[in-house]
């Protein structure tokens, strides 16, 4: 990573905040699958790939036909001027610097896919709500993909069950537990049971019951 470089992983909401992808090739089209599942996402180039079609077609994504190349720089910033975040994804890196720096100019976020930016774009896990994001800072993306891949496999979809889980008991605690540190010890007494585990990869109500004794014999030692 660059030595002036200090990248800090978030969690950002992009609900109703909107991204402009310029480029409507391979790269451009990845962006748009990844952001339009968060954010108000448009696309600008002088031809689109097919799957941007469909995502178009499908209302996921806006398309503008125009050539970043000889828009102006108030053309440029009549289309990012409300975003929250640019994506230089053509295929020509003068074009790409130029739309980063009017970004820039805006203090609009930026994430050129040529250069080591502002923003990189973690690969990303889902398992409901545990987000899980790996990042080599632009350096290897092949390389976080195989991170990936290797969490993937360690990181089950019964880890979705247990954060339903812990939710529910907790909230469970809040009514009979009045000691906040308490609460916590027996959260962590249900995540270290094996047997919560086992019983979570095939009923969600057979692993409640057993945190649900899990409770009520700690509650009860308390006393």
């Amino acid at each position: 990573m660059p030595e002036n470089k200090r990248f800090l992983p978030l969690m950002v909401d992009l609900h109703g905040r909107t991204v402009v992808i310029f480029g409507g090739g391979s790269v451009g089209e990845r962006k748009a699958e990844l952001f339009s599942e968060y954010a108000n996402t448009i696309v600008v180039s002088r031809n689109f790939s097919h799957r941007l079609s469909e995502l178009h077609d499908q209302d996921l994504v806006t398309l503008i036909r125009a050539d970043a190349g000889t828009l102006s720089d108030k053309e440029i910033i009549e289309l990012i001027s409300s975003s929250f975040l640019v994506i230089p994804a053509t295929s020509n890196r003068q074009i790409n610097d130029r739309i980063t720096s009017i970004a820039r100019s805006l203090n609009i976020l930026t994430n050129q896919v040529d250069i080591i930016g502002e923003i990189t774009i973690p690969a990303v896990i889902h398992r409901g709500d545990l987000v899980i994001g790996i990042s080599t800072t632009g350096s290897s993306p092949a390389f976080s993909r195989y991170v990936r891949q290797k969490i993937e496999k360690v990181i089950t979809p019964e880890y979705e069950q247990m954060i339903i889980l812990q939710n529910d008991i907790r909230n469970y605690l809040k009514e009979h537990v009045e000691e906040q540190k308490h609460r916590r010890s027996i959260l962590w007494k249900v995540l270290e049971d094996p047997m919560v585990w086992e019983d979570i990869a095939g009923s969600y109500e057979k692993a409640y019951k057993r945190a649900y004794d899990i409770v009520q014999e700690q509650i009860n030692k308390k006393d």
